[in-house]
């Protein structure tokens, strides 16, 4: 990963409205776009209908399909609920992807991060995958970047209290 930003967040929302507060929520750079999927992922174990609200304003005049909606509690059964906070900063398998303070997102670019004009391919590092998983944004004529597919929630390692043979 290359030219690495970090967003940096005091707490990740549990509600619609506390979402909406956060200055993120502008939209103005791809990466705050994708620290806020990031964040809207995470209320989703907490909070679905509320979270899916986050996904569909993230997504702007294309909200999720039913299939995108399923895929997303597909991913969430069986209590994988640490594999979004696992792109937080300090959060690994070994402290259960518990993220260190302030909760911060680094996210990266590479040579063909804009290689398609109106989008942004970025990076996320994952505390339980060995490479990056991608997330691309969309540049709309109001000039806010929208989510428009996001690869965050393929499997990681588990953490390392579900693990018997840690």
């Amino acid at each position: 990963m290359d030219n690495i930003k970090s967003v940096v967040f005091s707490a990740l929302p549990q509600t619609f409205d506390e979402f909406q507060a956060l200055p993120q929520c502008a939209m103005a750079t791809p990466q705050d776009t994708a620290a806020l999927c990031v964040a809207a992922l995470c209320a989703y174990p907490h909070n679905k209908e509320g979270a899916l609200q986050m996904l569909d304003y993230l997504r702007g005049p294309r909200p999720l399909s039913q299939f995108e909606k399923q895929f997303i509690a597909d991913r969430f059964m069986d209590g994988k609920d640490y594999i979004p906070r696992s792109y937080l900063s300090g959060a690994v398998p070994a402290n259960d992807y518990t993220p260190s303070q302030p909760l911060t997102l680094l996210i990266g670019e590479n040579p063909y991060s804009y290689q398609n004009e109106g989008y942004a391919k970025l990076l996320l590092k994952s505390g339980g995958a060995d490479s990056p998983r991608e997330i691309v944004l969309r540049l709309a004529k109001d000039g806010k970047w929208y989510l428009w597919d996001q690869f965050l929630l393929a499997g990681i390692r588990e953490p390392e209290s579900a693990n018997p043979w840690a």
